[in-house]
């Protein structure tokens, strides 16, 4: 089996940490090299982000980043990539010709893939499996200044999407539940995939060299902590209102953030 993964805009190889390459990179870099140990080949398809980008990179086994040349070879504004994504596909099916490769599923990510995947479905016959990640519409609620909120364009395209493809992946029944209120969706046509965890890299450890490791303080305080990128799309406000709440009736909590 052989799977096309889309991931226009952002590369799963881009350094952490900026606003385009986060969690996402992460999903589908490791969802694929998941799937290579399982036997099954992945071409990562993404959008070139410096001419001195080779167009092929092994990622792992069976795992390969494929780089098309798709408008400027530098990082560009995610909103004014749709422009591009004609060149982007078309780059795409000749990597494939040249290869004589023949996909069994296209799994795409983020709206902007999405549109790519649709287009490449028309070639390729292989069934299109699209993540969101995130969703205009929901954005849109926690912006803060305009220059926050997400354009129309996308939030009908996600729209569109929603409708158009062979399945939906979400990451939570919230997520599910956020498509069918706020666009409509078909929740039959959304299947509930929880993310992984890399046992590896986290698993427990003693709780006391853990702490002491963190400059946390000792028991009897009890923590929740929270690791991650402080944006308001996290909630991070919601769980701090919650601590507080807790605090009030439990004193020995304390809440830790580490961005």
């Amino acid at each position: 089996m052989r799977i096309a993964m889309i991931t226009a805009h952002s590369s799963p190889l881009a350094a952490l940490g900026g606003k385009e390459a986060g969690g996402m990179n992460v999903y589908v870099r490791e969802l694929s090299r998941e799937l290579g140990r399982r036997g099954i080949a992945v071409d990562i398809f993404t959008r070139a982000q410096s001419p001195d980008d080779p167009m092929v990179v092994a990622l792992d086994r069976g795992v390969r980043v494929v780089n098309l040349h798709a408008g400027p070879a530098a990082p560009y504004d995610k909103n004014w990539l749709l422009a591009y994504l004609p060149e982007f596909v078309g780059r795409a099916r000749c990597f494939a010709d040249g290869e004589d490769l023949t996909y069994d599923l296209i799994h795409s990510h983020y709206f902007i893939s999405g549109e790519a995947a649709l287009a490449l479905r028309r070639s390729w016959g292989a069934p299109v499996v699209h993540m969101f990640h995130t969703l205009g519409a929901m954005k849109n609620q926690v912006a803060r200044a305009a220059e926050e909120l997400e354009t129309e364009q996308r939030v009908e395209v996600e729209r569109r999407l929603m409708s158009e493809v062979d399945a939906v992946v979400a990451a939570t029944p919230l997520d599910r539940a956020q498509m069918v209120w706020h666009y409509g969706a078909d929740a039959s046509r959304i299947r509930v995939i929880p993310c992984g965890v890399d046992l590896r890299r986290f698993h427990p450890r003693d709780m006391a060299a853990a702490r002491e490791a963190l400059d946390l303080p000792p028991p009897p305080h009890r923590l929740l902590l929270l690791v991650g990128r402080i944006e308001p799309l996290k909630g991070i406000d919601a769980l701090i209102k919650a601590v507080g709440l807790l605090f009030e009736r439990r004193p020995e909590w304390r809440g830790n953030l580490t961005a």
